[in-house]
């Protein structure tokens, strides 16, 4: 099944009144698995995968903590008073973990599995290890019950799903397979027009050869339909896999491009998370959020930071993303 919500308007709903609902392989014909439900869900939350047959019930990723009392009903709705089982993330980035903590008090026996990686600074929670600090995005705590790996195998709707490392947009991303339907979840590292802003290349680690490497994977599994973390699913992923390959030579051939992107990409999920916001207070948010200062300091220092930022806000308005009316800042 797929339920779909709209992108980049997506707004918090007290109901689920206006969730459209249809089966899979009648969406952009896609192929998927009995017993897996997907909710499309707009950018600032990642998508959930839900898997409900079989004797145990579980889902992949958690959304993003604004839309947690949402997930909790989505979920909620989908298993019919069952109760959830399993939560897997993909990887710790806040648009995949942040309904984490309202699942888990919701579904008391939920038992959650995270990759390897981060798991000591789960336990310890250290948000600045976890990347919410620096990227001045929130995700409440919550507990983890075990790891998934490179090389492990989970049941899933009574599959068996190979799980595989897939470092580059996330140093420490799974995403996961299931060989007899072809079925992939890719997360962040494959979405039908790219991926996701690779994050240790801002830090000045070498990452987008991960990155070619993720896709070369992607590329000898040979999914049939691709689940991804953001977007409708898809089943042209050739076509996705170019797109990707192209996005990231224009990346190797110019990191500002990049630096840029993810600039525009911080500051446009802020927006996604408030809706509109006075210039002024956007911009203090972005001081105070240290890859602004890092992505400055490391491509921009030529320009004054406060200038810096309200170029790459005006570049996002001219694109569309974004709108000013009378110093407000609204999301599009």
């Amino acid at each position: 099944m797929l339920a779909r919500f709209s992108g980049a308007n997506f707004e918090l709903q007290n109901d689920l009144s206006n969730c459209s609902v249809a089966t899979a392989g009648m969406s952009n014909s896609t192929s998927l698995p009995p017993g897996i439900k997907v909710f499309e869900r707009g950018w600032l939350s990642a998508n959930n995968i839900l898997f409900s047959s079989g004797q145990t019930t579980a889902l992949v990723d958690s959304g993003y903590c604004t839309h947690s009392n949402q997930t909790v009903q989505l979920v909620e709705k989908a298993l019919g008073g069952r109760t959830l089982d399993f939560l897997v993330n993909t990887h710790l980035h806040s648009d995949h973990c942040g309904g984490n903590a309202a699942l888990q008090a919701q579904f008391p026996l939920l038992k959650t599995f995270i990759p390897p990686g981060l798991a000591e600074h789960v336990r310890q929670w250290d948000p600045s290890a976890l990347t919410y600090v620096p990227t001045g995005q929130e995700c409440p705590k919550f507990e983890i019950h075990g790891v998934l790996g490179g090389g492990a195998q989970i049941q899933l709707a009574d599959r068996l799903w190979e799980v595989h490392a897939a470092p580059g947009h996330d140093a420490h991303s799974i995403i996961l397979f299931e060989p007899d339907s072809r079925a992939l979840i890719s997360a962040d590292a494959l979405w039908e027009n790219g991926f996701g802003v690779v994050f240790q290349e801002l830090e000045g680690d070498r990452a987008f050869d991960e990155v070619s490497a993720t896709l070369d994977l992607i590329e000898d599994l040979d999914p049939l339909t691709v689940i991804p973390g953001h977007g409708r699913v898809f089943s042209n992923t050739n076509l996705a896999l170019t797109t990707a390959r192209r996005r990231l030579d224009g990346f190797l051939a110019d990191p500002c491009k990049h630096a840029t992107h993810a600039a525009k990409v911080l500051l446009k999920f802020k927006l996604l998370e408030a809706h509109q916001l006075p210039m002024p207070a956007l911009l203090q948010w972005a001081r105070a959020t240290p890859y602004f200062d890092l992505i400055h300091q490391r491509w921009f220092a030529d320009q004054a930071l406060g200038a810096w930022l309200e170029h790459t806000i005006q570049a996002l308005c001219l694109s569309g993303a974004l709108e000013l009316h009378n110093d407000m800042v609204i999301n599009r």
